[in-house]
This record gives structure tokens, C-alpha cells and sequence, in this order.
């Protein structure tokens, strides 16, 4: 039996402690923040094994390394453009590096972090291929994490196909389609975010939010008078990203009820 003399023990990080042979005297040197050792006898043990209680010792008082975590982003979807993303989680530190780790494996270094607080980062991500991405964080001490998850969405907004501007002139109180509009993407979607083509007293059209066809049973309604109705309407694909484009259409009475003429 021989004695052991243990110097500046810092951290206990819950792994398995082994310090001699059953038996040996242990003199562990006061070090840890909070936590005063005092010299003690290790009883009779077969190491590897958990640590016996040492004498005058209280091992659950010692610090375990924080680790960093991520709990969300927001927004979760953006396009291959220059894009703010805010990350929470616990434990950041000022200022950490922010990856975008693709499913293939690629990996790209956020454009700029901006430390908020322990809980939240702004990374902006430049990322031109589409995909899925993981977010991985480290702090300058090298407490690093990697979402479990890919958090992140990269997909192209919708594409206007059809021009902005004027869909033509129409006679007044004309029945049928008027004008049909059209964008690319991911299963696209059309709305209005005015309330004018599909005001009953303005021009009195609906909207086919999935084909875009805009139809009329009684194109301007009550009115008598030529006027020219502007609206926005806006595409929106299946992770939500949305593009608007303004247009318009023109009512005409020169020749009453009669059809459409460009």
C-alpha cells in the first residue's frame, strides 16, 4: 500500500475516477471552485469501478461541464439569397462560429454572427444549393453543437411567369375568364393581398388560387363607367415562401356587353 498524492483536480465530469489500488492513502490538494477535499483512505475496491465515497469529500458538489444546446431557428425555410437566421438555445458564448451542414456533407460558414444573449445568435447564411441543412455551433472554448435535426430549408421562391402590369381591357359586365396568371415553384399557390379583383362592388372577379384563372359572371358589376382596377397578387409555394406581383385590368363600355378585347 502506497500513497498518492493528487494535485489541482479541477473538474469532475461524471466519468469513472480510478486513483491507485484498494487500499491506498489518497491526498487530494484543495482546487476545485466550492468544494474543499480533505485527505482520505479509499476502502478496498477493484478499479475500474464507481469511486468510493473518499472521507471528508463530497463528489456531487463537483462542476460538470455545461454543454451548448440549439432549440430552434427561425425561420426555418429561406431562399439562396443573403438570409438572417436566429438560433435559441443555452449556453452561447460571444462570439461562437455558426456552420450550415448539408445532408451531403458540405459544409458553409455563416456570412456574420451577431451575439444576442446566452439563449440567441443571428447567423446570416448565404446558400445557394437547395437542400436541407444542419446547424452546428461552437464557442471559442471549443463547446461545440450539432442540431439533431436538418432545421433548415433552402428552396428558390416562386417565379412569376406571367408579366406585371396590365391583363387587358375587358367590356363591362362581360361574363367568362378574364385572364389567367402564372408562377413556377414548389406546388404554387395564388391569392390576392388587395381587395379589388375579388371585391364584389370593385371588379367583381374570383380567383382560382390553383389554377390562377380569373373569372368573372358580371366583370366591373353595377359600374357604368371605364376604370381601371389595380391589385397585387401573390404566389405562395409549399414551404411557404411567397412572391407578389401587381397587375391590372381595365373595364370598357364602348360596345355594351360585349366580349373581351386586348
Amino acid at each position: 500500500m502506497s500513497e498518492i498524492k493528487v494535485n489541482a483536480l479541477k473538474k469532475y465530469d461524471g466519468s469513472t475516477i480510478t486513483i491507485g489500488e484498494g487500499g491506498d492513502t489518497v491526498t487530494i490538494t484543495p482546487g476545485i471552485t466550492a468544494t474543499t477535499l480533505t485527505s482520505g483512505t479509499i476502502p478496498d475496491a477493484r478499479f475500474p469501478s464507481t469511486l468510493p465515497a473518499i472521507s471528508g469529500a463530497n463528489l456531487t458538489n463537483l462542476p460538470v461541464e455545461t454543454k451548448t444546446t440549439i432549440t430552434a431557428i427561425l425561420p426555418t425555410v429561406i431562399n439562396n439569397n443573403a438570409n438572417n437566421v436566429v438560433i435559441t438555445g443555452t449556453n452561447f458564448v460571444s462570439i461562437p462560429t455558426v456552420d450550415a451542414i448539408s445532408t451531403t456533407g458540405a459544409i458553409t460558414v455563416a456570412n456574420t454572427v451577431t451575439f444576442t444573449s446566452a439563449t440567441s445568435i443571428t447567423a446570416n447564411f448565404t446558400l445557394p444549393t437547395d437542400g436541407t441543412y444542419y446547424i452546428r455551433i461552437e464557442n471559442n472554448d471549443g463547446n461545440a453543437v450539432r442540431s439533431s435535426a436538418a432545421l433548415l430549408t433552402v428552396s428558390d421562391d416562386p417565379v412569376w411567369s406571367t408579366g406585371s402590369g396590365s391583363l387587358g381591357t375587358i367590356a363591362g359586365n362581360f361574363s367568362g375568364t378574364v385572364a389567367t396568371i402564372a408562377a413556377t415553384g414548389d406546388t404554387v399557390t395564388f391569392s390576392e393581398t388587395t381587395n379589388v379583383l375579388t371585391n364584389g362592388s370593385q371588379a367583381n372577379c374570383s380567383l382560382n388560387s390553383n389554377t390562377g384563372a380569373i373569372t368573372t359572371s358580371d366583370f366591373g358589376g353595377s359600374s357604368t363607367t371605364p376604370t381601371t382596377y389595380n391589385f397585387t397578387l401573390r404566389a405562395t409555394d409549399s414551404q411557404g415562401q411567397t412572391a407578389d406581383r401587381a397587375f391590372s385590368l381595365t373595364s370598357s363600355f364602348v360596345i355594351a356587353n360585349s366580349g373581351r378585347f386586348d
